[in-house]
């Protein structure tokens, strides 16, 4: 059982280890690449805006002086720059202990990603599911790997219209469009874990939320924004989910982790439940199939 006061303290030293944290310029993605490169491991800050993801780096350094961490250039909305990027990492490093898919984007105004897709739904699910496919035979290879898909208690809005993915026949909701994208995360989460243990892979796949935390996501928000100063906690306890899927050692495929406060809005980790809808095997075979598909990256 989790215990209740879990925090980076209680990280064991990760020296050897090498971890990609996407979107990890701000929020609680720079929060849980500072404490891995605090703890030792070698972090690749991977990110679209390399001014933002340099800014980090400087501040983790500034922290940390002899911190291991490296920026690279990595825009989910962009299946061509998901290709360079693994193709760089894979030219670059012979091993990959831990894949935290963590950057997103939440309620913008309707609009595509350089694919053609839904900007919610290309990034926060499409970009992250092409980059772990593209990486996947590097984690598989690396002992006792770890992949992190982080999700969101937004995913209780998620309800897939599989025949209209890219809301071009209903009127947008943004709201539903980011919930769609978050049950997205954890349908991936399990259905790869499916595969991973028929395929008799050892590689750990979970999944976490960061509750209600202030971050720079909300910035399309008004109302979050305005309400963060009474509700939200910082992204020092926001990224702890993260962090405990990504090396506590009770941690099970398939897990999902989240704030053990009231509605799991904030507090430290624990493990929590997804919605049923998101257990549903015939909705997450289904999304795979679309997902190799449009992305053309076969597991």
């Amino acid at each position: 059982m989790t215990t209740k006061k879990w925090d980076s303290n209680d990280i064991p030293d990760q020296k050897g280890k090498v971890a990609i944290v996407t979107g990890s310029s701000s929020g609680i993605g720079y929060e849980t690449a500072r404490v891995l490169a605090e703890k030792n491991a070698a972090v690749i800050i991977a990110v679209r805006n390399l001014r933002k993801g340099n800014a980090a780096l400087e501040k983790i350094k500034g922290q940390h002086s002899d911190a291991n961490v490296k920026v690279m250039e990595l825009d989910l909305a962009n299946l061509e720059s998901v290709r360079r990027f693994a193709d760089k990492f894979k030219n670059g490093c012979d091993r990959l202990d831990l894949l935290i898919n963590n950057a997103g984007v939440m309620i913008p105004p309707y609009s595509k990603t350089a694919d053609g897709f839904e900007l919610q739904f290309g990034t926060n699910h499409l970009g992250h599911f092409a980059l772990t496919g593209l990486l996947i035979d590097l984690v598989n290879t690396t002992p006792d790997s770890r992949i992190v898909n982080v999700s969101s208690s937004a995913h209780h809005y998620g309800n897939l219209d599989l025949d209209d993915l890219n809301w071009e026949k209903r009127p947008y909701k943004k709201m539903r469009a980011y919930g769609d994208s978050k049950i997205a995360n954890l349908y991936f989460t399990y259905e790869l874990q499916d595969k991973l243990e028929k395929a008799g892979m050892t590689t750990l796949v979970a999944a976490a939320h960061p509750g209600w935390t202030a971050t720079e996501l909300q910035r399309h928000s008004g109302l979050v924004s305005f309400l963060n100063p009474f509700f939200a906690q910082g992204i020092d306890m926001g990224a702890l989910p993260m962090l405990y899927a990504a090396v506590a050692p009770d941690v099970k495929s398939g897990d999902y982790y989240g704030p053990s406060g009231w509605r799991e809005m904030k507090g430290y980790p624990k493990k929590v439940e997804s919605k049923e809808l998101s257990h549903n095997k015939e909705i997450a075979k289904r999304l795979w199939e679309i997902s190799e598909e449009w992305t053309g990256v076969k597991f």
